[in-house]
């Protein structure tokens, strides 16, 4: 059973009010709320356990280093990976970054690279510098009119170019357009490209079986997933992260140095230069622990109840325009009203405690793909109810009043 009531509870901010209103979070895809574990678990660390991992031989660092590298095994169970295949990241774009740094020496001016214009600017610069660095060409897979791929399009664009790498995102930020995967990556991989997937946004709504998945490398920021900020990783197929060229050099990702050359460990440490974000990790693997006590079918059918409630309402609003998929979407729904500016909106709505997003969601080659500057987003997670959905609606058609 779903208790909604129980879970809402797990999550302090969610109890607060905003200019006098209870806050209605509809922000998740820019980051989610924490629950009570992660927190703890944060505060914990600092507050009995904090030392450096690796190589301390004192109790405190070899706690540390247990905690540390034990929540790397979590949340590679989360994703149904071996640790070592797991390195940690600021985020994923650092993990984008890596992959595409990594690279360079594999790609030349005979080299293609593929993208689309669905993607995050986080995926699409770094190939950009990438192309930039190589002369390799790069291009973008063809996008319907309404930002949905075509599949067999797309499968047929990769056929007639044979990319060297594919980089595509598993779930759109801006529109929350899920991406049948199977058959682009299956396409690619018939000319041996190198494929990347961004999971920003699908790792915590799909929970998707990598191995399964077939892709060579996935992206994930903590943030977007219950845990903390300024932590994310990077899953690669160990032969394809050893393949890589170094990202960051110094400490803990040498295997010996002299003054005359050094030799790099394997992965994952060989991309793990520095200390790390230990805190984080740790309070990482606390939001897994949370997420996979929940059953999984059980939140992702209730994040759909109220996604598909939510389009049922705003679409009946006249005026306003939806530009995200609906049928097949992980709970994000990105609108316009006429031609009122989507900053106005989501101003107006935060005096009611209505928290959305507005602009371009680093996603201007869709922007402009779709012919708008921007939109308004309201982005749900499992810990959003009925009444959410309701007190936004009300809100938003409050605003829209004052606009006309």
């Amino acid at each position: 059973m779903f208790n909604i009531e129980k879970i809402r509870a797990d999550f302090p901010a969610l109890k607060q009010l905003i200019n006098g209103q209870p806050l209605v979070y509809l922000d998740s895809a820019a980051t989610t709320q924490k629950p009570l574990s992660v927190i703890s678990a944060t505060e914990q660390f600092y507050a009995r356990n904090n030392a450096n991992v690796h190589r301390g031989r004192h109790t405190l660092s070899e706690q540390a280093t247990h905690a540390y590298e034990q929540a790397r095994q979590t949340v590679a169970n989360y994703f149904n990976i071996d640790a070592n295949e797991l390195v940690w990241t600021k985020g994923a774009t650092e993990a984008i970054n890596l992959v595409a740094n990594g690279l360079t020496e594999q790609l030349d001016n005979d080299s293609t690279i593929i993208i689309s214009a669905l993607e995050h600017h986080a995926n699409i610069v770094p190939w950009q510098q990438l192309a930039k660095r190589t002369g390799a060409k790069l291009l973008a897979l063809p996008l319907q009119k309404n930002g949905c791929f075509d599949v067999q399009a797309c499968v047929e664009f990769i056929s007639q170019h044979k990319p060297s790498v594919l980089a595509i995102t598993h779930a759109s930020n801006a529109l929350g357009n899920i991406t049948d995967l199977e058959p682009i990556l299956h396409a690619a991989k018939r000319h041996d490209a190198i494929t990347l997937v961004d999971g920003a946004q699908a790792a915590l709504h799909l929970q998707p079986n990598l191995p399964q998945l077939g892709c060579d490398f996935y992206v994930f920021s903590a943030h977007k997933m219950l845990g903390p900020t300024g932590l994310g990783g990077l899953y690669g197929r160990y032969d394809r992260l050893n393949s890589l060229a170094v990202y960051q050099t110094g400490g803990e990702m040498i295997e010996t140095v002299t003054l005359a050359k050094t030799i790099f460990r394997q992965a994952p440490a060989k991309f793990e230069a520095g200390t790390p974000n230990i805190a984080a990790v740790i309070a990482f693997a606390a939001a897994i622990d949370y997420l996979t006590s929940l059953n999984k079918t059980n939140v992702y059918t209730h994040e759909q109840i109220i996604f598909n409630y939510a389009a049922e309402k705003l679409q009946s609003i006249a005026g306003v325009t939806v530009y995200s998929n609906i049928e097949n979407n992980i709970g994000t729904l990105c609108f316009n009203y006429k031609d009122e500016h989507p900053f106005d909106i989501a101003t107006l709505l935060d005096g009611y405690g209505i928290a959305v997003r507005s602009g371009h969601h680093c996603a201007q080659p869709l922007m402009q793909h779709l012919g708008i500057n921007g939109g308004v987003r309201a982005s749900f997670a499992f810990y959003n109810n009925h009444s959410d959905v309701d007190l936004f609606i009300a809100a938003l058609q409050n605003c829209l009043e004052l606009l006309d």
